[in-house]
């Protein structure tokens, strides 16, 4: 087994948020490789808070971000368990990369896919059952694949399937649960809106040439 320092300890600290005594179980379970010790605590990480899912989270954060140039503007609610949590810089910071995310992200319409309305993907199903190159296809073969398209395509509506734009190696619901580990606490993203400038409105359009012929009949 590798010899652990301290100094290790501490870097893989520095880099994950992780406890001391976990990031040295880290390092001894990964024989002191850095990126394997990152990989074990973010499979533990996730293992525990699988088991706070279930804990009511009623306090937290609306945050907000406002991409360069005003033209879009995020607001989202994430909720922790204690408002001790909710002050804490760690989780001030993934609202802010959440909302980030979201603003990055203009087809994501849920936060999970269990959010996505019944009938909407009934409707995916009916589309891809229609598609000209499945036609030939056996019924159990065509349904598989089906299946699979129409999962794909729910999973594009979803905040929680997104690969995480500063680590593409995880995804959002991944960057959560590494703060639940850290923070030892319940999260859950609860809803979100995105504002974009000018949509819904109708602009009047302008035939520039028709404008002129106009003003030189009138002339």
């Amino acid at each position: 087994m590798a010899q652990i320092s301290a100094k290790d300890v501490k870097e893989l600290r520095e880099k994950t948020g992780a406890g001391m005594m976990d990031c040295k179980k880290a390092l001894q379970e990964s024989d002191g490789d850095m990126t394997k010790a990152m990989e074990w605590l973010r499979q533990k990480g996730i293992a525990s808070a699988n088991k706070k899912e279930g804990r009511v989270a009623a306090e937290g954060l609306v945050g907000s971000y406002i991409h360069t140039g005003g033209r879009v503007g995020v607001l989202v609610e994430v909720n922790c368990e204690t408002d001790f949590v909710a002050r804490r810089e760690e989780f001030q910071e993934l609202v802010r990369n959440v909302a980030m995310q979201i603003a990055a992200c203009p087809n994501v319409e849920y936060v999970k896919v269990d959010d996505i309305p019944s009938d909407m993907a009934e409707k995916e199903k009916e589309i891809e059952m229609g598609r000209e190159d499945l036609a030939s296809k056996p019924k159990n073969i065509r349904e598989k694949i089906v299946e699979g398209r129409v999962q794909k395509r729910l999973k594009e509506l979803v905040l929680l399937e997104q690969p995480y734009i500063r680590d593409q190696n995880i995804t959002v619901e991944e960057l959560v649960k590494q703060t639940v580990a850290q923070l030892g606490e319940n999260i859950q993203v609860r809803r979100f809106v995105r504002f974009i400038l000018g949509e819904g409105i109708e602009k009047e359009a302008c035939n520039f040439a028709d404008e002129v012929a106009a003003q030189t009949a009138n002339k």
